[in-house]
């Protein structure tokens, strides 16, 4: 999707994930140069560096197709958003013939890509 104001986005739904577990590894590659968070991205081990690293590629393909100008080494991460999704909610079967909730939470992922160096209409 493009929106020329804010740079080009991809967005991954209901992903099987904390988005509290997510939101660090976030933090890490948020307003980065694209390849410099592709390579942060490739060497953790955190499954929500797998997540992101899907969807910022999937941004900045985005933006390569919409594009032709645009290179790789010109694109930065310019925002990326980790929302709560819905939990599913299981019953924990415990000790004496109790049960408890298990919380199995979902995010949404959302990353806007854009070029490096642009102006922007105040």
């Amino acid at each position: 999707m493009v929106d020329n104001k804010t740079g080009y986005r991809a967005t991954a739904k209901w992903l099987l994930a904390s988005p509290y577990k997510v939101r660090p590894v976030a933090d890490l590659v948020r307003s980065k140069p694209y390849e410099e968070a592709i390579a942060i991205l490739d060497n953790m081990p955190q499954k929500g560096a797998i997540l992101l690293r899907k969807v910022v590629i999937s941004a900045a393909s985005n933006a390569l197709n919409k594009n032709r100008k645009l290179g790789e080494d010109m694109l930065y991460v310019k925002e990326i958003r980790i929302d709560e999704g819905p939990r599913m909610r299981r019953v924990w079967f415990r000790a004496r013939g109790r049960a408890d909730m298990l919380m199995k939470r979902m995010c949404h992922i959302t990353c806007v890509v854009d070029e490096i160096g642009k102006k922007t209409e105040a």
